[in-house]
This record gives C-alpha cells, structure tokens and sequence, in this order.
C-alpha cells in the first residue's frame, strides 16, 4: 500500500478543460498517474493523482486552477478475475467505507492498481480547511 493524493479540480464541461489541466502539469514536469472526468450539464470535474504532488500543486496554483486535495492509497493487485473483490472484502471487514476508487490494469499485464479515498480522510480534510 502507497499513500498518495488524489487531486480534484472543478471544471466546465467545454472543449480543452481537460486539455489546460494536462498541459499545466506536462509543462511541469509532472506526470499523471491516474485521472477520471465526469460530467454533468455544463459542469464536471476531473480528479487526478500524480507522482509528485508537491510540484502539481505549485503548478496548478500558478496556473491557478482550483483544487481539493484528499489523501488517497494505492494498492497493486495481480490482474486476475476475484482480485479486487478480494482486497474490497479485506477493506470491508476492516470497516472501510470508500468515498471514491479507481482501479485499472492493462490487458495481459500481470499487475492491476487499485486508488480509493475513504469517507474519514476526505471528511477530516474538509474539516481541517
């Protein structure tokens, strides 16, 4: 397991909103690890995690594009049917409630990461800010 931070940032649903974010960090030097868009209406968001979250946060506060900062982990599964629901039962018996997960593996790559943020960190966070 790997702590990391996932980044949220609100964004207009309109062409390059995604675009402007990459370019920032590329330019940066900062490399996207994992990143999921939504949208709904004229709004949406994008919620990114980076390997260096220090130097995106400077970036993007240059840039300055807002953003909500929330503890994450990181856990690398083996890419095989019943894996994550294996590490979601471990995390359930632990009583575990996820307010958000990513989870991606590439066809026939031995390896599978899982990201999830739970409800007390985003909780403890909001009340900390």
């Amino acid at each position: 397991m790997a702590k990391t931070k996932l980044l949220t940032i609100a964004v207009d649903n309109q062409p390059g909103a995604v675009a402007n974010i990459a370019k920032t960090l590329g330019n940066a030097k900062v490399n996207i690890l994992a990143l999921l868009g939504t949208s709904q209406g004229t709004a949406g968001s994008v919620q990114l995690m980076v390997d260096d979250a220090r130097r995106a946060k400077k970036a993007l506060d240059g840039a300055r594009i807002s953003y909500q900062e929330t503890a994450a982990e990181l856990y690398e599964l083996p890419n095989k049917p019943g894996a994550l629901a294996q590490c979601l039962e471990a995390l359930q018996k632990k009583g575990v409630n996820l307010s958000s997960i990513h989870a991606t593996a590439s066809k026939g790559g031995k390896k599978a990461v899982v990201a999830y943020t739970v409800e007390a960190a985003a909780k403890a966070v909001t009340a900390s800010a």
